[in-house]
C-alpha cells in the first residue's frame, strides 16, 4: 500500500485548481488509485505516467509527471483533459510526495524550480 504526501505548495495548487474544477477532488482520488497505485505497485502501465528525465533523480527519489488526468469537468475531454500532476516516488518506503498539480492551458509545463526546492528542502539539510 502506498503511502501520500502533499508539499504545501501542492496544497495551494490544487485549492486554486478546485475553485475552476469542482470534480477535482474525486478525480484526483480516482487517478492516484487507478494510475498511481496500479503503475507503482503492481507494476500495471497505463502509459499515463512518465519519469522526468531532465531532473537530476537521486538515488533516494524518482520524479514522475501524470499526463493524462482524468477530470469530470472538462466533460469530453477523457485522459486528455490537461491536468498535470508532478511527484516524487521513494520505493524504500513506498512513499509519494505530490509536488505540483497544474492545467496546461495555464502553464506549459511543471516549474523545475519547484522539484529543486523539494530537492533542497529534503536532502540538504
Amino acid at each position: 500500500m502506498l503511502k501520500y504526501q502533499e508539499t504545501k505548495e501542492f496544497q495551494k495548487d490544487f485549492k486554486k485548481l478546485l475553485k475552476k474544477f469542482p470534480t477535482l477532488k474525486e478525480d484526483f482520488q480516482s487517478n492516484k488509485q487507478f494510475r498511481i497505485e496500479l503503475f507503482h505497485s503492481q507494476n500495471i502501465d497505463s502509459h499515463s505516467i512518465f519519469k522526468i528525465e531532465r531532473v537530476n533523480n537521486l538515488k533516494e527519489y524518482t520524479f514522475f509527471k501524470v499526463k493524462k488526468f482524468q477530470c469530470k469537468s472538462l466533460k469530453g475531454k477523457g485522459a486528455n483533459s490537461g491536468i498535470r500532476l508532478i511527484y516524487a516516488y521513494l520505493p524504500t518506503t513506498q512513499t509519494i510526495i505530490f509536488i505540483e498539480i497544474y492545467f496546461k492551458a495555464d502553464q506549459k509545463k511543471e516549474n523545475p524550480e519547484r522539484i529543486k526546492s523539494f530537492i533542497n528542502n529534503n536532502f540538504l539539510n
